[in-house]
């Protein structure tokens, strides 16, 4: 397989564990995710670039290629400027499909993608692949988190469906499967202070899941807003006193900022601010109601959120916090990789198709 705009590695980690996958190029332009991936599945194979300059001699043949194109343009969180020149990376995502002419290929982007015009324009550029696109939920594949994702199967070996959902609603993995005995007090703010060489270039690392649940250092005046949010809740709860005037003044709208999780529910979706309470429901699960009630009142931690993006606590990160907290946030959820994987194995493969494990159910 070749796994474009790889990140940090989702995609790949959700197929190697599948089993029976093998990346044999992976191009990432963000120095700290290269580094991420090349930690985790090897430098040799990894590409630190830019996709577009990547030549068509050094593009292998591959029977799968899997990628996200960038989806700032497409986001609702983005302008989605037509014009925006991270659109038409996809099509750089086909000329390596032109070359290495896969059996099958995977696009992975917001659900906005699907209305857009470069999917249309995509359709019509794909010659020779049958296409099916649809929206996958995070959730019902077994990641602790609400996400919703286009997914975009291109086949020409016959047509190949999405896969079909593993977990029903009852069945879906909450925050509590994967938050549970973690420290609520983490020990430190900072990572440790390590660098390794990846690439012939210093980064920060190589950590792993203790590393990760730092903390952060919120004034009095946002732990007493933290303590008025009970589970579900979020801006509204905080009393006018202790809001900041845009808040105040906004009476509508914007309801997820200062949110706390529920224990019993799957989170949110996971984006790469999720450190910043007032950028969505990022604060801890734990509350209970009244003057002594326990409560623990903080956003949750970069080791949290790895894991309710489905990330197992043997992956290990490079970068700065932020750089780490972007990894974490464009992240494919590994576990969706995975039911993804399981799928198209019996198309690649010609063996009939069988059902997806999960790995938080194993």
């Amino acid at each position: 397989m070749i796994d474009l705009f790889a990140g940090c590695g989702g995609m790949t980690s959700g197929f190697a564990d599948a089993g029976g996958y093998r990346s044999v190029l992976a191009v990432e332009w963000d120095l700290q995710a290269a580094a991420t991936y090349a930690a985790n599945f090897g430098e040799e194979h990894t590409s630190w670039s830019d996709i577009a300059s990547v030549p068509d001699s050094a593009i292998p043949p591959a029977d799968l290629i899997v990628g996200g194109p960038p989806c700032q343009g497409f986001s609702n969180l983005g302008s989605r400027d037509v014009t925006d020149p991270r659109n038409s990376l996809w099509r750089e995502y086909l000329r390596f499909v032109r070359k290495a002419r896969p059996a099958v290929f995977v696009i992975e982007n917001v659900d906005r993608f699907l209305s857009s015009t470069e999917f249309l324009l995509l359709q019509r550029e794909t010659s020779g692949y049958e296409l099916t696109a649809g929206i996958l939920h995070a959730a019902d594949f077994g990641v602790p988190q609400r996400r919703r994702r286009a997914i975009v199967i291109g086949s020409r070996i016959g047509p190949v469906p999405l896969p079909a959902p593993t977990h029903p609603r009852e069945r879906r993995h909450p925050v509590r499967s994967v938050l549970a005995g973690l420290p609520e007090v983490p020990g430190t703010t900072e990572f440790p202070r390590s660098e390794v060489e990846f690439f012939g270039t210093r980064v920060p690392g190589v950590f792993t899941a203790p590393d990760l649940h730092v903390g952060r250092n919120p004034t009095p005046l946002s732990v007493r807003r933290y303590r008025h949010v009970p589970p579900g809740g979020g801006r509204f709860d905080v009393p006018d006193e202790l809001l900041p005037r845009c808040w105040r003044e906004k009476k509508t709208g914007t309801t997820d900022v200062m949110g706390r999780m529920r224990w019993d529910e799957p989170s949110l979706t996971i984006r790469t601010e999720f450190f910043k309470p007032e950028k969505g429901r990022y604060l801890h699960p734990q509350w209970e109601p009244g003057e002594d009630g326990h409560r623990v009142d903080r956003p949750i931690t970069h080791l949290e959120a790895a894991r309710l993006q489905s990330f197992p606590d043997s992956f290990r990160w490079c970068g700065t916090k932020i750089g780490v907290a972007r990894q974490i946030g464009n992240a494919v959820p590994p576990v969706l990789a995975r039911a993804i994987a399981e799928h198209l194995g019996p198309y690649l493969t010609g063996a009939a198709p069988t059902a997806p494990t999960c790995a938080l159910c194993a």
